[in-house]
């Protein structure tokens, strides 16, 4: 989750809203593509969770970074909650999870190079504390009540209003991993286009990367646990969000909608003031109860966007939400799949042209399918996997059309990139399934082997 927003000053007209959107639109020459990526730590000697200080710790993790590889620390308190580098930040999800959010960069290449350079600073440093890092979508073992809360304002108001509006958000605070892609759009009508493929072909990510078939040291049933919390976490924030499919979408209406999302908090000099429950509404018009007669920023209207949590989501850019955090060669097919899929204008259109007919009731059976089915579900008859092939061909030609050479022109483009998901399609077997034939197979049910063997 998101470190405090710089967006701006004052409110003073409602229309300043809508333009803090827009002014997020791109020429297509200075678009990037921004990956983060979460993932859990856990002490080597024990399996469980690392607290936020200690000999083992994120605290110590966090410290290693900045003392062995020269990431500035940022502060909450007295407490590191987070580091930044070269445009990039690391930052602490609220049960410890550790979480990369990348610069924006120009190709897949050097988002890739990103990661790879992030996850072996960090096995650097874990290693020498005793500490390991694994990527899943969900906690394999560990209850809530071994989780660790983070020192950071904004988890304690949230994990007290979770249980108010849902059943499974603290599960997601607390136990729960996703790998995400940001990309930018040209202009209103592209956002549009891109949000309603994005949305649309969400649980097609979902399915290629589920990876957390395990929960509380079980089976859950599902290839996409993470997938599951997010359909009972909170229905004014979440979901597949259908109004975007509706004539009249654009900023303004995204704006509408952010406004009738509760609030979380104000952040002021440092502090998370309460306004769980409030309305962005009445703040507009100083009457918010948590701070009466004050009227907000734009950077509170920045925080506020933090706090909306659909399957993609509009800032000054687009953020696909769909996937579970998983193993380093997913890292990288992430971004390859969706900037395949709408940086090159024919790519985005077939893409559309695949989805533009369905209805609401389709987009919500494909999602609900591909967390507890993964390519093996089946909507009106047609199969996951043969709709994430048609995807990945889609993709793979954008990143052909896109021809972003890298290992200094040795590699052509960013197709290589899909091998991963390719993979997937042809073996008809993602990372869950993987895990669940391990687990029925060779670890004989002991789940405690996936630390060992599937750690980074």
């Amino acid at each position: 989750m998101s470190i405090p927003q710089s967006g701006g000053g004052p409110i003073e007209r409602y229309e300043q809203l809508a333009e803090y959107l827009s002014s997020g639109c791109k020429p297509r020459e200075d678009w990037r593509i921004g990956t983060e990526h979460e993932k859990f730590g856990y002490c080597k000697n024990t399996h469980l969770p690392i607290p936020y200080a200690g000999e083992r710790s994120v605290l110590a993790v966090l410290e290693g970074l900045r003392d062995r590889h020269d990431w500035e620390p940022l502060f909450e308190g007295e407490n590191i909650i987070g580091l930044q580098k070269d445009g990039a930040n690391v930052s602490l999800e609220p049960g410890g999870q550790l979480e990369l959010s990348g610069a924006p960069l120009e190709s897949i290449h050097q988002t890739c190079d990103e990661v790879n350079t992030h996850l072996r600073d960090v096995k650097d440093i874990a290693d020498k504390v005793g500490v390991g890092f694994i990527g899943l979508g969900a906690a394999p073992e560990w209850t809530h009540e071994q989780m660790p809360m983070m020192p950071k304002g904004r988890y304690r108001l949230m994990t007290d209003y979770m249980d108010k509006v849902g059943t499974m958000g603290k599960s997601m605070m607390y136990r729960t991993c996703t790998v995400q892609v940001n990309l930018d759009f040209e202009s209103e009508a592209d956002m549009v286009e891109k949000m309603r493929v994005g949305v649309a072909l969400q649980p097609v990510a979902t399915a290629l990367f589920a990876n957390s078939p395990f929960f509380e040291g079980k089976l859950n049933g599902h290839k996409s646990w993470r997938s599951r919390i997010w359909r009972d976490l909170d229905p004014a924030r979440t979901g597949m969000i259908p109004f975007i499919f509706e004539d009249g979408f654009g900023f303004e209406r995204w704006v509408d909608y952010a406004l009738d999302v509760p609030m979380y908090f104000v952040y002021r000099d440092g502090n998370y003031i309460n306004a769980l429950g409030q309305s962005f509404r009445d703040f507009l018009k100083g009457k918010l109860p948590a701070l009466p007669g004050e009227t907000p920023t734009l950077s509170d209207w920045a925080d506020h966007l933090t706090t909306i949590f659909p399957e993609a989501r509009v800032k000054k850019y687009i953020e696909m939400r769909g996937a579970d955090g998983g193993p380093w060669r997913r890292l990288c097919a992430l971004p390859a799949l969706w900037v395949g899929l709408l940086y090159d204008q024919t790519a985005q259109d077939a893409a559309w042209d695949l989805v533009k007919h369905w209805d609401a009731e389709t987009r919500e059976a494909w999602r609900v399918g591909a967390s507890e089915q993964g390519l093996e579900a089946v909507v009106h008859g047609r199969s996951m996997r043969d709709l994430a092939r048609e995807v990945l061909e889609i993709a793979r030609e954008g990143l052909r059309a896109r021809a972003k050479p890298g290992a200094g022109g040795m590699i052509p483009d960013e197709r290589h990139f899909l091998h991963a998901l390719e993979d997937s399609v042809t073996d008809n077997k993602v990372p869950a399934d993987e895990l669940l034939e391990h687990y029925h197979g060779a670890w004989g049910g002991d789940l405690s082997r996936i630390y060992e063997e599937f750690s980074y």
